[in-house]
């Protein structure tokens, strides 16, 4: 912008200047040629004494130059924890401070790295008024020196004060529930008799649970967290709930025991990394590298099957050393039993996003709820894949049996009651439970299609309010009310008679008997409250718009990006049809146009059409919908990076995900020099669609067009929208066309690389900036820069 003001600036100087040199050369011509001119000359005499030159008086020394804020990167936050910030200007030097305008109005460091860069880190405890979804905070400097000037605007998102209910454990004796909710750092302990709610005090972002008897069995409660590096430990047979606290890794997903053995198994998204740590002490026995994104896990004979968000995995480890066999995932020929895709067993190219794990020692396997078995490439030119459903994995032979889809929903969390063949499935996009006959699933592709016993909607509680009008809803083929319910997890009580429901959407957990299940009876008989949700109205109405299948297509804007991230790949979408990477919605807001590929300018376009789509048009999205989803959506931030330090700044050197090491700081005078990224990845935000002069523009730079399987059958059209290189650390894979980090084959896609930025730095014939030219030490370097953003 400001080369372009001088640009336009530059034609006028250019002007005077020309007429001033005219009329001097004019002057001097009439003094040669004496026209009219009149010269003093001086008189004859004596020469006068001559004037003493005076001495100058010393130059005053040149003003120090005025730092000036320009840009912060995110712009987009959350109050839900620590957050870092990299700030943008000029003339930036050590001791300015940030200051964080009203309502915050506060200041905290910044650490500068050169006169245009530098870092801050945004305290935990940023508090919001409660009905207050977001504010925007102008962000600009303070020092002792020379007046700073310029402002940023962030956006802060009030996380802190909108409860979400993630998890749920039942204690060993069956008397009491936990339920997680992250963005407020609490754990709740219900009564399940009474009632009865207790919030209990936990780390930064509780977000995985698990209990257990120890070898003595005694009773505890595990917590893990998203943030804070602590596995918080409770003795449940104590006289008051105390923690004892051990270290674990931050970044926690998931969370297994062995109570006989003291052992803990966590799964982090932030290093894509299972640890087993002692209970004793939080020692760290050992740990693996898995599949990005882990969460779902389960241990069955020694194995710990462990579900990847991203590759649609499932990635089996020894339990007691953590080495790795062969991964589970669906291959063509799976038999596909029920729902829409049953006939493209053939076409099937992988797996989608496990989102539970349940073994059956009685069956001798697990059970794995995900939206199905992904297809790709057919003749019948059918699109998306989505079918929900339960699928039976066979862990000694470490191959998926079947898959039982129900063509609708989204099924999330999983109970089983092994004694009595019982398998339970949530649906969180229905708000339905469906109970199955495990043995049946197990037993042949026949059996399994009349697996399903009872399937059991779970209404949410009076007084909730509805995303349309009543009469719209459980009519023409669409889902019923019980879609607010929005089932998350279940938990089965140790006699089997009682199913307990988390509803995440209305703040309650749902008590079902199952006495009579297998005979098709099971009843919801009350509904506890846990939290009190309905004070945030319309961001948790964009929430459930967000999650729910209305239409019952089996499709939902969670379906592919899952938690408002990726999941992976599908097949063809929109025009022109290939395989294309489901890109993540966190941060997205500043960087249209959206959908892949990017062809809408809002994020109410996007919902609107996209929504419809979703649901075939059964209904179309009302107005008051496109606002609720737009706003839940637009208030999704990217996670806080891992890769940064206290003070927010990169660490001066980072482990990359191949056990190499670079420095990001060396990294960052490449990206902006030598590797030529900012022509395409400008700050602060990484993308030219951040600006509106640049938004839109497809690029070729060489990158493959499309996964190398079934080419015939899909439309090869070069370019694409640089995306945003925030929050890359935690994308799988890259591209438009997944080629960084998908490979094929023998008809299938298989993980070629867990780390596909070196993937994009060094395959040849790439021309992403001059990342070729590189070596490879300075490729390390960029690497580790990248990873910070």
């Amino acid at each position: 912008m400001e080369d372009a003001r001088a640009r336009e600036a530059c034609p006028r100087v250019i002007g005077v200047t020309r007429n001033r040199g005219w009329i001097a050369a004019v002057l001097g011509a009439l003094v040669l040629l004496g026209l009219g001119v009149f010269v003093w000359m001086p008189p004859s005499g004596p020469a006068p004494t001559p004037t003493p030159t005076p001495t100058p008086a010393p130059s005053a020394a040149p003003a120090e130059p005025r730092p000036i804020l320009q840009a912060v990167g995110p712009k987009l936050t959350s109050n839900q924890t620590s957050q870092p910030l990299a700030l943008y200007g000029e003339n930036l030097v050590p001791g300015l401070r940030l200051v964080l305008g009203a309502p915050l109005s506060r200041e905290v460091p910044l650490t500068v790295v050169d006169a245009r860069h530098g870092y801050a880190r945004l305290p935990p405890d940023l508090q919001l008024p409660e009905g207050t979804f977001q504010t925007d905070v102008q962000l600009s400097l303070a020092a002792t020196g020379p007046r700073p000037t310029g402002t940023a605007r962030l956006t802060l998102v009030n996380d802190a004060a909108f409860p979400d209910l993630m998890a749920m454990a039942l204690s060993p004796d069956g008397r009491t529930l936990f339920v997680a909710s992250p963005p407020t750092d609490t754990v709740f302990a219900l009564d399940v008799e009474s009632g009865r709610v207790e919030a209990m005090a936990v780390g930064d972002g509780p977000s995985a649970l698990a209990t257990w008897k120890d070898a003595s069995g005694h009773p505890w409660l595990g917590v893990a967290h998203q943030y804070g590096a602590e596995l918080w430990l409770y003795a449940l047979d104590a006289p008051e709930r105390k923690a004892r606290v051990v270290p674990a890794p931050s970044g926690a997903w998931g969370l297994e025991v062995d109570g006989a053995k003291g052992v803990a198994f966590v799964a982090e998204h932030l290093r894509d990394t299972v640890h087993a740590l002692a209970l004793e002490d939080g020692r760290e026995k050992w740990s693996a590298a898995v599949d990005p994104n882990p969460r779902a896990m389960a241990r069955w004979n020694g194995l710990l099957a462990v579900g990847s968000l991203q590759t649609g995995q499932v990635v089996l480890l020894r339990q007691d050393d953590g080495r790795e066999l062969a991964p589970v995932v669906p291959k063509p020929g799976v038999p596909i039993v029920g729902g829409t895709t049953e006939a493209f067993s053939a076409q099937v190219m992988g797996g989608k996003a496990p989102r539970a794990l349940v073994a059956s020692d009685r069956l001798k396997r697990l059970f794995m709820s995900s939206l199905g078995p992904n297809v790709g490439p057919n003749a019948q030119r059918m699109e998306v894949s989505a079918n929900s459903g339960v699928a039976v994995l066979d862990l000694d032979r470490q191959e998926v049996v079947r898959h039982r889809g129900f063509g609708a929903g989204v099924t999330e969390g999983l109970a089983l009651d092994d004694r009595a063949g019982l398998l339970y499935a949530a649906d969180v996009g229905l708000g339905q439970v469906r109970v199955l006959d495990a043995k049946a699933l197990v037993k042949s592709d026949a059996a399994a299609r009349e697996a399903v016993l009872q399937t059991l909607p779970v209404l949410a509680p009076e007084g909730t309010p509805w995303i349309r009008p009543v009469e719209d809803l459980g009519t023409k083929g669409r889902a019923g009310l019980e879609l607010h319910s929005g089932l998350r997890s279940l938990a089965l009580s140790p006699d089997g008679r009682t199913l307990y429901v988390l509803n995440r959407f209305t703040g309650t957990v749902a008590v079902v008997d199952v006495r009579e299940a297998r005979a098709g009876n099971a009843r919801v008989t009350r509904q506890w409250p846990v939290v009190d949700v309905r004070s945030r109205e319309q961001r948790r109405l964009g929430q459930v718009l967000y999650f729910s299948d209305v239409g019952r297509t089996g499709m939902s804007c969670d379906a592919c990006h899952i938690e408002g991230h990726t999941g992976g790949v599908f097949f063809e979408k929109t025009r022109p049809m290939r395989i294309y990477r489901s890109t993540t919605a966190l941060g997205s807001r500043d960087t249209p146009p959206y959908f892949t590929p990017a062809s809408t300018r809002s994020i109410a376009e996007t919902v609107e059409t996209v929504g419809g789509r979703n649901r075939y048009h059964n209904p179309d999205p009302l107005p008051s919908e496109v606002e609720a989803l737009a706003l839940y959506t637009s208030l999704l931030p990217t996670a806080p990076n891992p890769y940064r330090g206290e003070d927010g700044a990169p660490l001066e050197t980072v482990t990359l995900p191949d056990g190499r090491a670079g420095h990001p700081v060396k990294g960052l005078a490449l990206f902006e020099g030598k590797a030529r990224c900012t022509a395409c990845h400008p700050t602060p935000l990484f993308t030219l669609d951040q600006d509106p002069s640049t938004r839109g523009q497809y690029q070729d730079v060489g990158t493959p067009i499309a996964l190398p399987l079934r080419l015939e059958q899909q439309q090869l059209v070069t370019g694409a929208a640089p995306p945003s290189l925030v929050g890359t650390w935690d994308v799988w894979p890259l591209l438009t066309s997944a080629t960084a980090g998908y490979a094929v084959q023998e008809d299938r896609l298989v993980v070629g690389s867990r780390f596909p930025l070196r993937t994009l730095l060094e395959t040849p014939g790439l021309t992403h900036g001059a990342a070729q030219e590189l070596t490879a030490e300075e490729r390390d370097d960029l690497l580790a820069y990248l990873l910070t953003l």
